[in-house]
């Protein structure tokens, strides 16, 4: 076979199509083996891709979704500032929030990758630091202004020349961070799961050669965007919208009411946020990066939601925002909770349409990420430590399933909460609880949402402090086909066994040892009307614990005999329909 016949060849593109996959999940391996922070080797809060020489995403590891949709804007930005003058060992960092998409702790690092010269891919890599300075620990959190007090800003700028590692940069990077060894470390983590991934594609061109490697990025890109328009054409056409509020952001700090329209027709996915309100005086911020990629999740999960993400898949999309906005802030606006917004934005688009596609698309969730921060210095060593982390909660019910329990929010994908072990290893904190957050409840419906959680930190050090800033703390999610809202999320501090304060945001709160921090995350929201559950589910739930009696007979209208009630394996419940 010649090499023209193998740059056509079906089964040889195919091959080499997933050859290029395992080298962007080898990339995520060696990275999350190599780290040093649990943020990134257990939390799993990364992303990396391999992209074609013009930036455009051809493959990536199943990670964050919200990073995923942004290495493409990490790539072009190399692009932009450097363009040819890129050259064989350079390896670009950048965090800019307005070229890169998130805040300033999710740090990007770009390695352009050649064959003889010739720049054939880039292998992209964005992953959450602990500490990248700014006004305190963990260097997110509410009370910024602008981004200057967020922490060290990179724009994209060289941290390897020609193989040879910059250490002017990294003595920079070192300089601005509470935590250097561990943020020094991630970065190398970084760097060696791109220089994997570089090897893999060098071996697959080795082997197929160069034309079939160019063919085979044509072929992805190609049938990635076929894919994309097929599933474009199931959906139902025509204009949706749907309105909701932040928790805070309108005047006198009342919740800030955000929207979205969006059109759909046989060619093209239009989502228009113009309208929205001036970006904000505070950290909730997110850049045009970040909105593009919360659209590109709940688009995903429309048009092709078992298929591999390539560039081509958001071919139809088109993303409207203007700028000065607060899904699309100008600098220097402060964007270190960035994600709040993000997730907002998203969950407008999923909300115009989940009544229109309900097999796709569920009842509204907990939505936030609910991140914290515990961070101080270490009594026994004298170190310092930073406990950064997303929290689990419930999402909603579908058509024909009750809601999920204890799943991080959708913009995070597939990261977890630091373990139980991890964590008590790795810092001055005693895990006291991590439950299902059943006091909290849920949203009611033919089908109910998922349970959140509940999780006390003890804290074991004389002192340390603690961040976090939450939204879905005011504004419930939103039920479908008249199913109940959700519930809140929310944060219990507690002192000599006394609770001191109820708190959504709280920046740098005081610790002492023995003090008890309770995350509390919200349950999901409900599908249908509530007295159409199946009396069997009902029984269930009262039998876990889930609900009361009470619960049972007013909001389902069932009747229950409490005599024959046992709540053991072998539980009855006689159970029948009021008339």
């Amino acid at each position: 076979m010649t090499v023209a016949q193998a740059a056509t060849d079906a089964f040889t593109l195919s091959i080499i199509r997933n050859a290029i996959i395992a080298a962007s999940e080898e990339m995520f391996v060696v990275t999350a083996r190599t780290a040093q922070s649990p943020i990134i080797y257990d939390v799993l809060d990364f992303s990396t891709a391999i992209t074609n020489r013009t930036g455009d995403v051809v493959a990536q590891a199943i990670a964050t979704p919200a990073f995923i949709g942004m290495l493409d804007f990490n790539v072009r930005a190399v692009l932009d500032r450097y363009g040819a003058s890129l050259k064989p060992g350079d390896i670009i960092i950048l965090n800019d929030p307005f070229v890169s998409g998130s805040h300033l702790n999710d740090v990007a690092v770009v390695m352009p990758i050649y064959w003889e010269r010739e720049l054939v891919a880039f292998a992209a890599s964005k992953g959450h630091w602990n500490d990248v300075g700014g006004m305190s620990f963990g260097s997110w959190g509410p009370g910024r202004t602008e981004i200057f007090q967020e922490g060290l800003q990179l724009p994209p700028c060289r941290l390897f020349v020609e193989g040879k590692r910059n250490e002017d940069v990294v003595d920079i990077i070192r300089q601005n961070t509470r935590l250097p060894d561990m943020s020094i470390g991630d970065m190398e983590a970084q760097v060696a799961g791109m220089r994997a991934a570089a090897k893999r594609i060098h071996e697959t061109i080795e082997k197929y050669g160069i034309e079939s490697y160019r063919a085979a990025i044509d072929y992805i890109l190609k049938s990635g965007e076929a894919l994309a328009r097929a599933g474009l054409k199931t959906l139902p056409k025509g204009h949706f919208s749907s309105r909701d509020f932040l928790d805070e952001g309108g005047p006198n700090d009342e919740p800030l009411p955000v929207h979205v329209e969006i059109d759909i027709t046989e060619d093209e996915f239009r989502v228009d946020f113009t309208g929205n309100s001036p970006q904000l005086p505070f950290s909730l911020n997110t850049t045009y990066p970040g909105t593009v990629a919360a659209v590109r999740i709940v688009y995903m999960a429309l048009v092709a939601p078992h298929e591999r993400y390539n560039q081509g898949m958001v071919a139809p999309l088109n993303v409207i925002a203007e700028e000065g906005t607060v899904f699309n802030a100008k600098r220097p606006a402060a964007t270190s909770v960035y994600w709040e917004a993000l997730t907002y934005a998203a969950d407008l688009v999923w909300k115009a349409l989940a009544p229109h596609v309900p097999d796709r698309l569920g009842a509204g969730h907990f939505l936030s990420v609910v991140a914290d921060i515990v961070a101080g210095v270490r009594d026994d060593n004298h170190e310092p430590f930073a406990l950064v982390e997303p929290n689990p909660g419930g999402w909603g019910a579908a058509y024909d399933q009750d809601g999920e329990s204890g799943l991080v929010c959708f913009a995070d994908g597939e990261t977890y909460a630091v373990s139980v072990e991890i964590l008590e290893t790795r810092y001055p904190i005693q895990v006291d609880q991590y439950a299902l957050h059943v006091e909290g409840g849920f949203g009611h419906g033919k089908f109910r949402g998922g349970l959140g959680i509940i999780k006390d930190y003890r804290m074991l050090n004389q002192k340390a402090e603690f961040t976090c800033d939450i939204n879905r703390a005011v504004v419930a999610p939103w039920g479908l086909a008249d199913g109940g809202s959700g519930t809140l999320n929310g944060v219990v501090l507690q002192r000599d066994g006394k609770t001191t304060a109820r708190v959504r945001k709280v920046l740098s709160h005081p610790l002492l040892r023995g003090d008890v921090v309770s995350i509390r995350t919200g349950g999901g929201a409900g599908y249908g009307i509530p007295s159409l559950r199946d009396p069997g589910l009902v029984e269930r739930d009262l039998i876990d614990g889930y609900i009361t009696l009470e619960q049972a007979r007013e909001i389902y209208k069932v009747v229950i005999d409490p005599a024959t009630l046992r709540v053991d394996s072998a539980a009855t419940v006689q159970l029948r329909k009021q008339n």
